[in-house]
């Protein structure tokens, strides 16, 4: 059912050159692991797009009235502490943490792990590797993390010192502590 599309260009790459290949390339959707290896992803389907689109919708209109953090889609590069450039499909900091970064962090490849990521799996996507992502934002300092996977009817949920947690067609998901009082209501996403 899943393929994988992304491919990996096997020469590592330093993050000083992976920031030129993203300047001169700003059509590209890449990613690089934290090996120094460049990974170029496929555009995700229509239907892909605009579920994601819906769920920016939910997290946006949540945030502007918690005010807590700021929302950032899967253009937002994210370097991590272990040296990986990452673009979930959805990315939360809390704005505590995004105020201690300078205006130049800001404005390149913030050197932070979000606080809440989300992932949103495609036909296109190779399980094992989302899932595999999900570890390493958790590892990095993430503190809450989904794997929506709608074709399977599937939600992961990733927190740290835990095993992911897998729920078949759940009605909703709840944001616990990092996002207060945030319920993500699933029940038009899941196939027949």
């Amino acid at each position: 059912m899943y393929s994988l599309l992304s491919t990996a260009v096997s020469t590592p790459i330093s993050l000083a050159k992976f920031r030129q290949i993203c300047a001169a390339r700003p059509d590209l959707r890449l990613e690089r692991d934290s090996q120094g290896e460049l990974i170029q992803m496929a555009p995700a389907g229509s239907e892909t797009g605009r579920q994601n689109a819906d769920l920016i919708y939910y997290f946006v209109a949540w945030n502007r009235q918690a005010r807590l953090g700021l929302v950032f889609d899967s253009s937002a590069g994210f370097l991590l502490p272990n040296g990986a450039v990452r673009s979930p499909y959805l990315a939360w900091v809390s704005l505590a943490r995004w105020q201690q970064l300078t205006d130049a962090e800001k404005q390149g490849f913030a050197p932070i792990c979000p606080d809440f990521v989300l992932e949103l799996a495609s036909p296109s996507d190779h399980l094992p590797t989302l899932q595999a992502k999900m570890s390493e934002y958790i590892n990095n300092g993430a503190r809450l993390g989904w794997l929506i996977v709608p074709l399977l009817n599937q939600a992961w949920v990733y927190r740290p010192e835990q095993v992911p947690v897998m729920l078949e067609r759940p009605t909703q998901l709840t944001g616990d502590e990092v996002l207060p009082n945030f319920v993500l209501d699933l029940t038009d996403l899941w196939h027949s």
